[in-house]
């Protein structure tokens, strides 16, 4: 009885069942271990091997160094010095709250700075820097490798930055660099660069980016738990950028800018004979090196509340009613046209009137009979009002293009202006309005609607001094490699042949020669003794004043300018002044004029340079045989147009 009790107890349906159901489970939750198992041994191998790797192992990029920028003479402008910069391997900090509170305090950074710069390296590997703070001093260097312990993560970098040999000379040319924006690193222009490199943000630095930049390198190394370097598993060593040498004379770059003074304005000097430019100026400037790390508030504050805008790039960027300077088109258009010949004469009673109005000349009493040649040495308005109007803007306008105004000139440098060359058409499209021969008179004069950028203007007497041959003005003169070896020559472009015969500005030069050399010119004040200079002064309008008697406010003076050229029998060197608010031309930028001729042919030896004591040695100026003004070396304020 008990023996067939025990039989059917071990033969129990319900217990079988169990028994299988664990097996199957059992079996099923070994088969799914193994399968996981097999996935990630098998499938997700290169990625955990990827992982394991990162976290013992760094990529540590090397930032290029930048290529040096020499002038035409081998003076060094710009190289590289090493800069410090703060960075942090996300994977490896726990608490970034905690660390951004620390390096706020040492290095003296707001967090919310260092958090933006953190937010900024997002969505790049973990394992890759974040650069939070650049240019650190040797003490706060210091400081960090003291406490580099409790700041897990941490790494300094050493990268090059900008070494600027001449201070703030050319700063407007060379411009500055920065680190680089989100927008830049989003743009396909800066592939292959990383968060807090370097780039140029202006000028050469901006322009010729690429070349200058180089490749940047790297390295692959091993570090224990406390981030302390154990071996360098692989290393590719940084590419130096190639190097640039400008048609920039340093000399004469120097002496170009003290001329100015505390003045504003800009001043461009060009080789007459291959576009080459010898100085490019922009006044005031700014100091490049402020940029390359953190600019000082009130520094910062300085430049932006500074009425003669010290980070305008006036030379490159500026548009300025051309004034009188602008009568050498209208006299070489009316003589191309043959509406004036030498002998022409009109008479000037101090204004000319067209219709119901009344445009003025700067002489009030009049000029009397003038030809060509006392019109331009004497600047007559009414000469220029007349002879305008027999031309018509349209035929102006395409003797100005003939050459090459109106449109960029191509110097090398970004964002440059183009100026403006009205056309009846150009009025029609622009303001919906016809053209009216009372928009025509202001134009003859450089007045109106007509600008021009220094570079223009020196473009436009070089152009004079070669008889219409218009060379592309450029600053490149070679690109080499870091060994000195040649890579690429620029050689003088001819952009524009003008097509005007050579009597017609043989006519033109003698009326220029008049200007500056005899008495009753205008830009007297631009003489030199030793070199014969032919120029054209001019004075345009910044907004139009009934009453010019008493204070002008500064920033509604007339603008002072100055193009000429020398020497006047065989032309070397062209030169463009501008002086913004400087009323007069003769007197405000022929002076400055003659100063810059003056150091070019010093530079030469073609003119004696004076031997100075003190502190006037370094002054720039003139010699001590400075001419003095002639008759209206004050210039012309210009014609107006009276109701």
């Amino acid at each position: 009885m008990n023996e067939k009790i025990f039989i059917r107890q071990t033969h129990d349906p319900r217990r079988q069942k169990q028994v299988i159901f664990l097996s199957c489970f059992v079996a099923s939750l070994f088969f799914l271990l193994l399968t996981r198992l097999w996935y990630l041994q098998v499938v997700k191998t290169q990625d955990f091997q990827s992982k394991s790797e990162s976290n013992r192992l760094r990529l540590v990029p090397v930032a290029a160094s930048r290529g040096t920028i020499f002038d035409r003479n081998g003076t060094v402008l710009v190289s590289n010095r090493p800069s410090f910069s703060v960075a942090v391997i996300p994977q490896e900090v726990k608490d970034r709250d905690a660390l951004l509170d620390q390096l706020s305090a040492y290095l003296g950074i707001d967090r919310t700075e260092l958090l933006e710069k953190w937010e900024k390296g997002k969505g790049r590997a973990r394992y890759y820097p974040i650069v939070l703070a650049s240019g650190i001093t040797r003490d706060q260097l210091e400081l960090l490798e003291e406490k580099r312990l409790w700041l897990p993560g941490l790494d300094v970098e050493v990268k090059p930055v900008r070494q600027y040999e001449v201070g703030v000379l050319a700063s407007h040319l060379l411009g500055y660099i920065g680190e680089i924006s989100d927008d830049e690193l989003k743009s396909e222009g800066y592939a292959g660069y990383n968060s807090g490199d370097y780039v140029g943000k202006s000028g050469i630095e901006r322009s010729w980016e690429r070349l200058l930049h180089g490749k940047n390198g790297g390295r692959q190394i091993e570090v224990d738990a406390r981030g302390r370097i154990l071996r360098t598993i692989s290393e590719n060593s940084p590419v130096v950028g190639s190097s640039l040498v400008l048609t920039i004379d340093a000399e004469l770059q120097k002496r170009t800018e003290q001329s100015f003074g505390e003045q504003a304005g800009a001043a461009v000097a060009i080789d007459v004979n291959t576009g080459e430019i010898l100085a490019f100026s922009s006044n005031p400037d700014f100091d490049p090196a402020l940029f390359a790390g953190r600019m000082p508030p009130d520094k910062w504050k300085e430049y932006l509340e500074d009425k003669r805008h010290p980070l305008e790039n006036k030379a490159l960027k500026g548009q300025y009613p051309p004034g009188s300077t602008f009568k050498i088109i209208t006299a070489l258009a009316g003589l191309e046209e043959g509406l004036i010949n030498e002998r022409t004469t009109v008479v000037c009673r101090g204004s000319y009137t067209l219709g119901g109005s009344k445009f003025g000349c700067w002489q009030r009493k009049g000029h009397g009979a003038v030809n060509l040649k006392r019109a331009l040495k004497e600047s007559c308005d009414v000469y220029f009002y007349q002879l305008g109007e027999k031309l018509g803007i349209d035929k102006i306008a395409a003797y100005s293009r003939a050459l090459a105004l109106g449109a960029p000139m191509g110097v090398g440098l970004d964002n440059e202006k183009g100026g403006l060359i009205p056309t009846s058409e150009w009025k029609e499209k622009r303001h919906k309005k016809k053209w009216l021969q009372g928009d025509t008179l202001p134009a003859s004069i450089g007045q109106g609607y007509v600008l021009m950028t220094p570079i223009q203007l020196a473009s436009m007497i070089a152009s004079v001094a070669t008889d219409g041959v218009v060379y592309r003005p450029h600053l490149i003169k070679r690109i080499i490699d870091q060994d000195g070896r040649v890579i690429q020559e620029f050689k003088p472009e001819i952009l524009a042949r003008s097509g005007i015969g050579t009597r017609s500005f043989r006519l033109v030069k003698e009326g220029l020669s008049a200007v500056v050399n005899e008495g009753g010119g205008t830009g007297g004040m631009a003489r030199l003794y030793e070199v014969h200079v032919a120029g054209k002064t001019g004075t345009s309008q910044v907004v139009k004043l009934r009453d010019r008697k008493g204070g002008i406010p500064y920033q509604y003076r007339d603008h002072a300018l100055f193009v000429g050229f020398a020497p006047y029998d065989k032309p070397e060197v062209a030169v463009a002044v501008v002086i913004e608010h400087g009323e007069h031309g003769g007197s405000a930028a022929a002076p400055i004029a003659g100063r810059i001729l003056r150091a070019y042919f010093e530079g030469k030896g073609t003119i004696r340079r004076p031997v100075r004591q003190g502190a006037a040695a370094d002054t720039g100026g003139e010699s001590e045989q400075e001419p003095a003004a002639t008759e209206q070396s004050g210039g012309e304020p210009q014609g107006q147009e009276e109701q």
